[in-house]
């Protein structure tokens, strides 16, 4: 089977065709191992803060590990959203991600990654982000962290899947290679308000 990189902009042609989606996912992940062929490009820049992310990127590609990622639930809060509102969304979440991470000279988790997961009405929703943790504990035994997500994202019923940046914290909870995540995503009455949970394997 060949795969083609899939545009953000073409996503509603997919919402409603389970078969099409299972081949996005998998579309997504072959994607997201050629992104790694373009970490070697040269960082070269009068921009010292480009030069700077273009290398960390660069040196988590070529130094960091696998990861496999799976999403598992979006938790709207109560407080925010009336039942009617809770009964119309999607809590288990469906989805695959491939990334690559390392802990820094500091100790501290970094990662870079690719997902494509089901948002809150079944719709596929691609997010390629960047990921730093402050870890506390043991890496090799059960440790945690705090930090943040960078990323990029598209949904169907914002801006018609027009791509949008984001950053938001996030937290783990952690075992050798395990990872148990989650980031929240603030909002108001009837928007936000959202526990994102996703596992990360390392190999």
């Amino acid at each position: 089977m060949l795969f083609q990189c899939q545009s953000v902009t073409h996503l509603n042609l997919i919402e409603k065709k389970p078969l099409i989606q299972l081949r996005f996912i998998a579309s997504t992940f072959a994607c997201s191992l050629l992104l790694s062929g373009y970490a070697h490009a040269g960082c070269d820049s009068r921009f010292s803060f480009y030069e700077l992310a273009c290398s960390r990127i660069n040196d988590i590609w070529e130094n960091g590990s696998h990861d496999l990622y799976l999403p598992i639930y979006t938790y709207h809060l109560r407080f925010a959203y009336d039942d009617d509102k809770i009964d119309s969304f999607r809590e288990f979440t469906w989805g695959l991600g491939y990334g690559r991470s390392r802990y820094n000279e500091s100790g501290n988790w970094e990662g870079l990654y690719l997902m494509a997961l089901s948002d809150s009405h079944s719709k596929v929703q691609p997010i390629l982000g960047y990921g730093h943790q402050w870890m506390w504990g043991d890496r090799h035994r059960l440790h945690g962290g705090v930090g943040y997500t960078a990323f990029l994202t598209s949904r169907a019923d914002i801006a018609n899947n027009i791509p949008i940046p984001g950053i938001l914290p996030i937290a783990s909870i952690n075992y050798d290679r395990f990872a148990l995540n989650t980031a929240y995503l603030p909002g108001g009455n009837g928007n936000g308000n959202i526990l994102f949970f996703w596992s990360r394997f390392g190999f």
